[in-house]
């Protein structure tokens, strides 16, 4: 990432825009405000950016289709969505496409600096050359270039994918408690965030169901074991 972080900022109310976007760049941030998603979706094919701030309800593209196109051009793109609706399903929509982080308008402008500050530290992140890759059954697992692989097979993680797989291999055949890793993936414990990590966990089973030697196991209200080799088929009492 480059020493001063790249947001882009798709907002349709423009007095909000400007406004944010005047907060983000006093904070010491390189900000693109574009005012609907088509142009959003041309800003960030031109440029590089660190963070993609959204909103949803937006002219000519919603935020939502807006995501998912990233998403074909950047698996690794993080995006943050800002709206006006708090409905339970848009939330989980919008973990779906891949967001990390969901804000409801009105907001604390310190808190919304605060989540982005977490998303931006995230992909930063250095670890210890012992535990850049993962060997899990047959798959092999590289946290640097965020790829599994199977034979000759790869697939390109997104970033929380690729996070959320981490945290998993280092308690490998032990429990993973559920709110410890929304904390550690999303900087805070939340309903949402928790609903979103469960996406991921459902993707990352579908990822690695080709070899029957894993198993990503449920621990009733306490979160998931990454069962690996001869612990598979070990009884749970």
């Amino acid at each position: 990432m480059r020493s001063t972080a790249k947001i882009l900022l798709v907002e349709d109310d423009l007095s909000m825009g400007f406004l944010l976007s005047e907060y983000l760049e006093s904070e010491g941030f390189e900000v693109k405000l574009c005012r609907d998603g088509e142009s959003g979706l041309a800003a960030f094919q031109r440029a590089e950016f660190d963070l993609c701030i959204l909103d949803v309800m937006m002219p000519k593209m919603d935020g939502f289709a807006l995501a998912q196109a990233i998403r074909k051009l950047n698996l690794q793109a993080s995006i943050l969505f800002l709206t006006a609706r708090s409905l339970k399903d848009d939330k989980l929509k919008g973990f779906e496409l891949g967001a990390e982080d969901y804000v409801c308008k009105p907001f604390d402008e310190e808190e919304l600096l605060c989540r982005i500050k977490v998303l931006l530290r995230r992909k930063t992140t250095e670890i210890n050359s012992s535990t850049q890759l993962f060997t899990l059954g047959n798959y092999r697992f590289d946290y640097t270039k965020q790829e599994l692989s199977l034979d000759k097979e790869v697939w390109r993680l997104t970033e929380t994918e690729t996070e959320v797989l981490r945290l998993l291999c280092e308690n490998q055949n032990q429990i993973l408690r559920r709110d410890d890793a929304v904390e550690k993936i999303y900087g805070k414990r939340d309903y949402f965030l928790g609903r979103s990590f469960d996406v991921f966990i459902s993707k990352l089973r579908k990822l690695l169901q080709q070899d029957p030697q894993i198993r990503i196991e449920n621990v009733y209200k306490v979160g998931f074991i990454l069962q690996v080799g001869e612990h598979v088929d070990e009884p749970r009492i």
